[in-house]
């Protein structure tokens, strides 16, 4: 007998791996995700970009005119400001196409 993989959806691993901490179900972020509530929405992106261990494609979820805003607004904060640092950079090159600030990373000419 074979058995059926269910294959896990964005929301299932952001669900999964960015809210471990709290009770929250695909329902919710869908309603934060259509909603005007930009605390919410950044609430969700600070998750996403934190947590994630799929952040840019987990990214995608957010409107591009969303995710520019909060990229941009995002602060890093003190604690962990090199690992935070680097993930918001990553975003910001892939969505934003600004400059790669991460030496191990950029290309060698």
């Amino acid at each position: 007998m074979v058995q059926e993989v269910k294959k896990m959806t964005t929301y299932d691993r952001v669900i999964k791996e960015c809210f471990w901490d709290m009770r929250i179900e695909e329902k919710d972020i869908n309603t934060i995700l259509n909603s005007n509530d930009f605390r919410k929405k950044t609430f969700l992106f600070d998750k996403i970009l934190l947590n994630s261990t799929q952040m840019l494609s987990d990214l995608k979820i957010f409107t591009r005119d969303d995710l520019k805003m909060m990229i941009e607004n995002f602060k890093v904060p003190k604690f962990n400001a090199d690992y935070i640092g680097r993930r918001k950079n990553m975003a910001e090159v892939f969505y934003l196409d600004k400059p790669l600030e991460i030496d191990e990373l950029k290309w060698i000419a």
